[in-house]
């Protein structure tokens, strides 16, 4: 079982940075610029992504300890959670970098470790349809619970300022509905189209998403018009299915886009990494 912790705790580390690493990727910090962020770049996200992986192990270890209802696991993530992002803001001196990848790499790696109790690697599509919808069970109070008393709050973070502007629920709501965009959208795309090569495969993957998600980063940023914009142009690209040396170079001019527009598709960048963690548990690549 040792082996196996192991194996997954590699996994989600490795999911995030191949997703910083994959390049171009429109807005986004990768390999070639820092998209729309002024604060951070390349090696900010190393040194997140190192402060935040010892954490990874604790996540997978209180889901296969726990006994007892699916949704007191949460209180635990949370806790574990609070501690990594403590020290992630630490690594990057105040700034923003994983705070939404770290809470759903929590809840996943949480649900991960308890279906552990009962089942083994590797993983089908059907293992991570169920680690899907443990998730959903673990986060089933989430909304409820941290929008109860939100009109009444002093300071709000962006989702919840989305909410409350148009009910927009971002990852919160993804996780309690057992990330939808995973399980309907990204990966039967991965598992459609893996024959292609590794890097290929996820850039596509990110356009495809980016055309289906409601991306609470881009309507934080520029609100509902230009998550529609983005998603059409996305959309269109998608369907244009160019070359692979076509699509790069689609996609640098589009990182120009977003950053000129100031929009950061990081819902995406998010989920993109929670694809491919699954898609490494699937060994896909």
């Amino acid at each position: 079982m040792n082996k196996q912790i192991y194996r997954i705790d590699a996994a989600a580390k490795k999911a995030l940075f191949y997703e910083v690493a994959l390049s171009p990727k429109p807005g986004l910090v990768d390999r070639l610029t820092n998209g729309a962020h002024l604060d951070m770049d390349f090696y900010l996200f190393i040194d997140s992504i190192l402060a935040l992986s010892p954490y990874f192990s604790q996540y997978l270890n209180a889901g296969f300890t726990h006994d007892g209802e699916k949704r007191n696991l949460f209180s635990e993530l949370r806790k574990i959670g609070q501690e990594a992002e403590t020290a992630m803001f630490t690594a990057t001196k105040g700034v923003n970098t994983h705070k939404g990848a770290n809470f759903s790499f929590a809840i996943l790696l949480g649900a991960t470790g308890l279906y552990l109790q009962k089942n083994q690697l590797p993983f089908t599509a059907a293992d991570s349809e169920n680690i899907l919808q443990l998730s959903r069970e673990i986060t089933q109070d989430l909304l409820k619970k941290d929008f109860k008393y939100i009109e009444k709050k002093a300071t709000l973070t962006h989702g919840e300022k989305l909410y409350l502007l148009n009910g927009a629920t971002g990852i919160r709501g993804q996780a309690a509905a057992g990330y939808p965009a995973l399980a309907t959208h990204l990966l039967p795309y991965l598992r459609q189209n893996r024959q292609l090569p590794q890097e290929e495969l996820l850039l596509r993957a990110l356009v495809f998403l980016m055309s289906e998600l409601e991306d609470s980063n881009i309507l934080h940023r520029g609100g509902e018009v230009s998550l529609v914009t983005l998603q059409r142009e996305m959309k269109q690209l998608h369907l244009a299915n160019l070359a692979l040396p076509d699509l790069k170079n689609a996609l640098i001019q589009y990182d120009q886009t977003l950053i000129l527009r100031n929009l950061s598709p990081g819902g995406a960048a998010d989920l993109l990494s929670l694809g491919i963690y699954f898609a490494l548990l699937e060994e896909l690549f």
